[in-house]
């Protein structure tokens, strides 16, 4: 547990423990008389009884230092579900910006019933150590719509890829997949590896470069970035399925059990 959680559950403890004192001290007698005037307390005494309650605190959990651990992970899931919340109120209101963006390479079946968005960057080590994972899934479930939502955070060689690999996409859209698999794992992606790839593809280096310049590519990556940070979205891979974000590299049977699941929420309720 790091200081400042540790600081605010004894905190927490502490302002209890104070309200607790007050209380009992209040009502220590039930026959006690009505006082006339306003009762004074001074600051003297105001200390006096917060070293004591921090004593007993400290005490408490010195003795049972278990507590913490149970408070920490109550908080933990608590901040979990508040997030889980906020994701799935912000795919709601950013839906067609998720699963249906024009800017997105599709791949499998184009009509799937079920849809995966996975955000990656070309110089993601997990992102290319998920790149089976998707390839394996759209050939056993031919009825899996998979996106391929581009997010260079990765440093400048990031973006360079990323910005020839769009131009190459929107060049030669129908030889984007095979694109992207070789880029992935060719190494450390950078301007100069994405087009040589591109060229070796049959692109034409001087409208591959010139296209990476369109002002609406910056536009596609800035749009992904507000749609990351909507989505508590840190690093990639990330997947959307549906109205849920799942982090990481997370493997094929976990992606066919997500994908599962969605097709038995949608014909029954969950």
């Amino acid at each position: 547990m790091n200081k400042s959680g540790l600081y605010g559950i004894l905190a927490a403890l502490v302002c209890g423990g104070s309200l607790a004192l007050g209380y009992f001290a209040g009502n220590s007698r039930a026959d006690a008389p009505v006082a006339t005037e306003p009762m004074v307390i001074t600051a003297d005494a105001q200390l006096t009884d917060k070293a004591a309650i921090e004593a007993i605190v400290h005490d408490y959990l010195m003795q049972n230092p278990e507590i913490l651990n149970e408070v920490q992970v109550a908080l933990q899931t608590k901040q979990e579900n508040e997030s889980k919340l906020t994701q799935t109120k912000f795919i709601a209101t950013a839906s067609n910006e998720i699963f249906n963006s024009t800017n997105d390479a599709i791949i499998g079946n184009p009509k799937g019933d079920v849809t995966v968005v996975e955000f990656f960057d070309y110089n993601c080590g997990y992102c290319r150590r998920a790149l089976n994972d998707m390839n394996d899934l759209v050939k056993n479930d031919t009825n899996v719509r998979f996106v391929l939502k581009e997010l260079p955070i990765l440093g400048p060689d990031s973006v360079k890829a990323h910005f020839i690999a769009q131009s190459f996409r929107k060049m030669m859209p129908e030889k984007y997949g095979d694109y992207h698999s070789a880029l992935l794992t060719s190494g450390h992606a950078d301007e100069a590896s994405a087009v040589a790839l591109a060229v070796s593809m049959g692109a034409d280096e001087a409208k591959l470069r010139e296209g990476s310049r369109d002002p609406s590519i910056a536009a596609i990556f800035e749009e992904n970035n507000k749609l990351a940070g909507g989505l508590n979205i840190t690093g990639t891979p990330s997947y959307v399925i549906k109205d849920f974000v799942v982090p990481g590299a997370m493997g094929l049977d976990t992606l066919m059990e997500k994908v599962a699941n969605v097709r038995k929420c949608q014909s029954a309720t969950c």
